[in-house]
């Protein structure tokens, strides 16, 4: 299993971002995905997720300026981030559970600054 995030960088506040997950080594399409994020200092906390159907969800606080999606044909999986605020900086990483097991991408920085 491998999943390989991108997308992250510099945005100021009030910007958007697009993040994009490569996954490979497992059928995809029969697993929901997920992105999290650890900002420094805080705990990994769950961002949104996507299942095989479809069926989206997001951390409260996000719901309304996020979006998941995904694309089983291409193995992707991306995170739409709008209206971004200083609080949503931090590493995002694309995440699965496959058997018993996280897998767990290397990570993306988000800076939010201006």
């Amino acid at each position: 299993v491998q999943l390989v995030e991108s997308g992250g960088g510099l945005v100021q506040p009030g910007g958007s971002l697009r993040l994009s997950c490569a996954a490979s080594g497992f059928t995809f399409s029969n697993y929901a995905m997920n992105w999290y994020r650890q900002a420094p200092g805080k705990e990994r906390e769950l961002v949104a997720g996507i299942t095989t159907v479809g069926s989206t969800y997001y951390a409260a606080p996000l719901k309304g300026r996020f979006n998941i999606s995904r694309d089983n044909a291409k193995k992707m999986v991306y995170l739409q981030m709008n209206s971004l605020k200083p609080d949503d900086m931090a590493v995002y990483y694309c995440n699965t559970y496959i058997v018993g097991m996280n897998y767990w991408g290397k990570g993306t920085l988000v800076t939010v600054s201006s």
